[in-house]
């Protein structure tokens, strides 16, 4: 008799539900959340000038998170997303790009994204803790990490310079 194979990866992966607000904020308040180890700039796979990472964000709940992390030199733009499986964008900073709230109201050029029930990630606002401007990458990323409450394990060294042939 043949029996089906179970789906290990189904059974071993964390739960990855959609949220609701008070899930949104205890895991940005969870004061375990932490990167373990260094972060390491890639090109872009699309080849542009960016370059980016991801990591993940370990945590005593279990979080199902990651951050995503891009920069482009030559536009000067950057952003960081905190990402969960379940429910995708949920707190995101960028830079170096302007944002259309769904009200129609414009946000400036350095704004987060800051997940709720009712809009999921769809508003912006300005903050005010983004003090490093956008050429800085690794002064925001301290911003950032100290603010969504994530502790840093490691290294992160400021992105490669531009490859001449992009230019």
């Amino acid at each position: 008799m043949n029996f089906p194979k179970p789906d290990l990866r189904r059974r071993l992966s964390p739960p990855t539900h959609a949220m609701n607000q008070s899930d949104f904020e205890a895991l940005l308040l969870d004061n375990t959340k932490h990167i373990a180890g260094d972060i390491n700039w890639v090109e872009d796979e699309d080849h542009s000038p960016s370059v980016e990472f991801r990591v993940e964000v370990q945590s005593d709940a279990g979080y199902p998170v990651f951050i995503k992390g891009s920069y482009n030199p030559l536009a000067v733009t950057l952003s960081y997303t905190l990402v969960h499986r379940g429910s995708g964008r949920i707190y995101a900073l960028d830079m170096g790009k302007d944002h259309h709230n769904p009200d129609c109201h414009f946000v400036g050029e350095k704004h987060k994204h800051r997940w709720n029930e009712p809009m999921r990630d769809k508003e912006a606002y300005v903050p005010d803790d983004i003090t490093f401007p956008s050429n800085d990458p690794v002064g925001v990323w301290k911003q950032f990490c100290e603010e969504a409450h994530i502790q840093h394990d490691g290294q992160m060294p400021q992105p490669p310079a531009i490859p001449w042939e992009i230019l």
